[in-house]
């Protein structure tokens, strides 16, 4: 019995050792960050292009719009259904945007930028084909009701794919105004890239803006079938959002001017929130017209902009629980609770932000003040990286709630696609009702791992039920995982130094290589444990050629040691297109410098170039020596 109570002993000791381990951990968020871009390529609808990663998705939807005679193909499926909601896909797209601004270099030194904007672009070009007219915007296709009759893949739907807009007749505020905030966002993240695609965005993004501004009315009142599913609660909040989307793009003072004289009328400076979401978007422009602030920019408006700022810090405040008893709600397990249905999409919402406001106030070397004492910018980073690990499963029940990522991640998700197997496995469609009767009640896991999936998470308890059924805590949403990219690509850049039991090699199938030598095994040419070289990534020029984007790619290989580099090997993975600079081997995708540059010495630098469409191609090393 000693014995027995000896080893009883020993075992908690060594599982209290261990959940601190887990405590102190650092997730491999780079990971995390390739898995959510997945998400965003199985959520495609349209002709899917040959560089789609996801393999079990295939085209659908090619016939959108055409019974009203326009051309809606392409875009998000919204969620585990198949539905394109105008509302939720412009917020996505006007996060993923806004988190590619924020951390454009993060993101190029992941060797993520490629993907970065053709998430964005995915949205973009459905948008602007979308948008036929100045004063005319289709914001809807298929309806929510008919739709979740069914279950069935997007590849065999059968569902009416009726589409729905608004005019000036049957105006929609709301939904107009968070579509030209995703336009200019997205110019102001193709404008280093691809500045005629980002000037074409300007013009729609002010046209929707005029439209949204001139004919106010809530866009549900005009598209009655999104009532149900994405109410709107006021329209104020996107026209002020545009706004200050639109001042950020084009530095035209007529929109900052537009955000100062409504700021009382449209509630930006009355409003004082604890929640950011694609219905709600005051903390978002509070915050963005901080940073106009705190770079002293605000020239005349200042007064009113620091009434903006003292909402910002309310919601900011309140996220760190320093909000003199006005916080955010918290379960046990520290994640922000809002409501039943996808809560997630509210944690990851404000895990952002936070992070975005922490990085304002640390370049403005200020602090916040709240209530409750004054917070240094590092606790709002510390706090919305509570949120991100909770996520990735720092939580009680230990399970990651991005799908893939980690040991244990739900395996039921409520979603059509993932649940009924590729149509590549089973070739004959899968009708309305048979998918209900063979694949939504069926108790074994999704045939399709959809991976990156931010799942709606666990209720106020932070107790979680992993049943397909279960469509409040295991349905992936775009607007929940849209603030990911940002949130993660700023968490990588924090952590990269140190990497805890979580920091781990992708499981994946379609992990991307990375700039970055600490991910990267070199073989036995020497013992130092760090390879000597970086690589600098970047994009010099774009131009289209019919419906195909092609970008001029630079990579500067920097050798940061203090000793000369030399028999330098690169594998070069997803190359399409022509490369200058290095020079085949004979082992696939294997490059090598030039002769005349086979030394590369300390500190020096040596460029190389590649054209083509699409992604940037995946550069790590293979070997080396030191001369």
């Amino acid at each position: 019995m000693r014995s027995l109570n000896f080893g009883v002993c020993i075992f908690l000791v060594c599982l209290l050792v261990f959940k601190a381990a887990v405590a102190e951990a650092y997730f491999n968020y780079d990971d995390a960050l390739d898995k959510t871009f997945l998400f965003f390529e199985a959520q495609r609808s349209g002709k899917l292009p040959a560089t789609q990663r996801v393999k079990w998705r295939g085209d659908s939807g090619l016939k959108d719009g055409f019974l009203q005679g326009v051309n809606l193909v392409g875009g998000y499926y919204d969620a585990g259904d198949h539905v394109k909601f105008g509302l939720p896909m412009a917020f996505t797209v006007t996060m993923l945007a806004w988190g590619t601004i924020e951390y454009r270099k993060e993101i190029t030194d992941l060797n993520q930028m490629g993907h970065a904007l053709w998430a964005i672009r995915w949205g973009t070009d459905y948008f602007m084909k979308a948008h036929t007219q100045p004063n005319v915007l289709w914001g809807q296709v298929g309806d929510g009701d008919s739709d979740h009759y069914c279950w069935e893949r997007a590849e065999d739907m059968t569902t009416p794919r009726e589409a729905f807009k608004i005019d000036q007749n049957h105006p929609g505020s709301d939904l107009a105004g968070e579509t030209a905030a995703a336009l200019a966002a997205a110019a102001i993240a193709f404008k280093p890239y691809n500045s005629s695609y980002s000037n074409l965005l300007l013009v729609h993004a002010k046209q929707l803006f005029t439209f949204a501004n001139r004919f106010r009315g809530l866009y549900d009142d005009s598209i009655k079938s999104a009532h149900q599913f994405y109410t709107s609660s006021g329209y104020s909040d996107e026209l002020l959002w545009a706004a200050t989307w639109l001042y950020r793009a084009t530095n035209e003072e007529y929109y900052l001017k537009y955000v100062v004289d409504n700021a009382v009328y449209m509630g930006g400076t009355g409003w004082a929130v604890k929640e950011f979401s694609w219905d709600n978007k005051y903390a978002g422009v509070q915050i963005l017209l901080s940073k106009v602030l705190m770079e002293g920019k605000g020239g005349a408006y200042t007064s009113t902009l620091k009434k903006y700022q003292a909402k910002a810090d309310y919601f900011a405040c309140a996220c760190v629980q320093k909000n003199a008893g006005y916080n955010v709600h918290l379960t046990p397990g520290g994640l922000i609770y809002v409501r039943e249905w996808n809560n997630m999409q509210y944690a990851s919402a404000a895990a952002f932000l936070t992070a975005v406001y922490s990085d304002y106030l640390s370049a403005a070397n200020a602090k916040l003040t709240c209530p409750d004492g004054q917070i240094q910018p590092l606790e709002l980073f510390n706090f919305a990286k509570s949120q991100a690990d909770y996520i990735l499963g720092k939580n009680p029940k230990s399970m990651s709630y991005l799908v893939g990522f980690g040991p244990k991640y739900p395996v039921h998700i409520h979603h059509r696609g993932a649940s009924i197997p590729s149509v590549y496995t089973v070739h004959s469609a899968v009708g309305c009702v048979q998918g209900f009767e063979s694949w939504y009640y069926r108790p074994q896991p999704n045939p399709n791992v959809l991976y990156g999936a931010l799942v709606g998470g666990p209720d106020q308890n932070d107790n979680f039920s992993d049943d397909r059924p279960n469509y409040e805590e295991t349905e992936p949403t775009l607007s929940g995982s849209a603030p990911l990219l940002g949130l993660f690509s700023k968490l990588h850049a924090s952590s990269s130094k140190t990497k805890g039991p979580y920091h781990k090699e992708s499981s994946s199938p379609y992990q991307t290589s990375l700039n970055s030598y600490e991910e990267t095994a070199a073989p036995n040419t020497n013992s130092d444990a760090e390879v000597p070289v970086e690589f600098l990534h970047s994009i010099t020029t774009t131009w289209t050629v019919g419906e195909t984007t092609y970008y001029r790619h630079r990579v500067i290989i920097k050798n940061k040691s203090q000793k000369p580099v030399t028999n330098l090997k690169l594998s070069i993975e997803n190359l399409s297109g022509s490369l200058w600079g290095l020079s085949p081997t004979q082992e696939k995708n294997t490059y090598e410098l030039p002769q005349w540059q086979k030394v590369l010495k300390a500190g020096s630098e040596y460029k190389f170039v590649y054209v083509q469409g699409g992604p940037q191609a995946k550069v790590s090393v293979l070997g080396y020596k030191y001369n």
